[in-house]
């Protein structure tokens, strides 16, 4: 049976990230059930140079926002960022198959023959993202042991490029690493395609190959008796918590919020230190979910639940391409006073996931078919 390393963006982000955590998870879980006893996959402990030295456990020098009232909430949030870093290093230590070593730019070479693996894929989220995470090698398959072995990418994303003649040079470099390349958004592809021979197609996020009954099987029994509103923030936004406060009073809902602003303590339930368990059963008991999270807006659809977008810096294309693939783009909000049809046509939503998904199921089979 050959064996794929799985090497994405999981382990060492330095602050909570379902998405990450679940994508990996998916793609994992996909591959197993896929290769029929054909292939198995292993999470590759992978901890990019870029993130070496970061310290989840202290993260405020490492936020994107350096203000003095974000740099407060996140200090004031430190207990639950720590309850929740256990929590997410259960997940990574439980749910996976996962490398017996920890490999970085100073080992990686040895990894295929310590972990006796035939091939790599690399994916999903931003790896390619050369503003977030440079051109990393374990990210672009540019160690020796990848080039000159057998990788592909599967719904890796390159976020929002710019791209100038030398990122250019440096980028088209680095994609005749690849065998195939499965493309989360559709920006790139043609670019690819123009740049490469290989197979190079668009394909879903991993943690759309699975459904609800999937996740359920790791999903924590729920948290709240009361009918409750789910607001989740990946990025403070003070147009989405006001509609968020407005839809909850109207519809007599409590709300549970996965944010670091401690100070709503006074008027929410809050609940950072929610782990990937917790935070499925949240989703999927929710009586309206209103967040800016890409993965918290695609965990909503697999679970049916009403739900409302709001727009986030840097991350709109891919919100709007999955929302254009579930055919629900209204449902994308950029203030307060904005509105979203009330009822959502669910069985139209999954018949079109379950279509993307037998397409992107195909093109990941047989991107692990050509290892030899």
């Amino acid at each position: 049976m050959k064996k794929f390393g799985i090497v994405s963006y999981n382990i060492y982000g330095n602050f909570t990230n379902y998405g990450s955590a679940l994508q990996s998870w998916a793609l994992h879980q996909a591959i197993n059930k896929l290769g029929g006893g054909r292939w198995e996959s292993v999470l590759v402990d992978y901890c990019p140079d870029i993130l070496k030295d970061k310290d989840p456990l202290d993260p405020m020098k490492n936020m994107w926002d350096q203000d003095a009232e974000s740099l407060r909430m996140c200090e004031l949030s430190l207990p639950a960022i720590r309850e929740n870093y256990v929590k997410f290093n259960n997940f990574y230590n439980n749910r996976f198959n996962k490398t017996a070593g920890k490999y970085t730019s100073e080992n990686f070479d040895t990894i295929v023959e310590n972990e006796k693996l035939d091939g790599f894929v690399c994916g999903s989220d931003t790896i390619f993202c050369m503003d977030e995470f440079g051109f990393d090698d374990g990210y672009y398959a540019n160690y020796p042991v990848m080039k000159n072995g057998y990788s592909v990418s599967y719904a890796a994303s390159f976020g929002d490029p710019t791209l100038t003649e030398e990122v250019c040079e440096k980028l088209n470099e680095r994609l005749s690493n690849f065998k195939a390349f499965g493309l989360r958004e559709e920006q790139m592809v043609d670019y690819v395609r123009e740049h490469t021979s290989v197979p190079v197609q668009r394909v879903v996020d991993p943690t759309l190959l699975l459904t609800a009954e999937d996740y359920d099987k790791i999903a924590d029994e729920k948290q709240e008796e009361e009918k409750y509103l789910l607001l989740y923030a990946r990025r403070y936004n003070p147009e989405m918590e006001k509609y968020a406060e407005n839809l909850a009073k109207e519809k007599g809902l409590k709300i549970i919020e996965i944010s670091l602003r401690a100070t709503n303590a006074e008027k929410h339930r809050m609940f950072y230190e929610a782990g990937v368990e917790e935070f499925l059963s949240l989703v999927k008991h929710a009586d309206y979910v209103v967040t800016n999270s890409f993965h918290g807006m695609i965990f909503a659809v697999q679970y049916c639940r009403p739900f409302v977008i709001f727009s986030r810096y840097q991350c709109n294309n891919k919100i709007e391409e999955i929302l254009g693939l579930f055919g629900l783009t209204e449902r994308m909000l950029t203030e307060s006073t904005q509105t979203a049809p009330d009822i959502i046509d669910y069985d139209a939503v999954h018949k079109r996931i379950a279509a993307a998904r037998k397409d992107s199921l195909e093109f990941l089979d047989m991107e692990l078919s050509g290892a030899k």
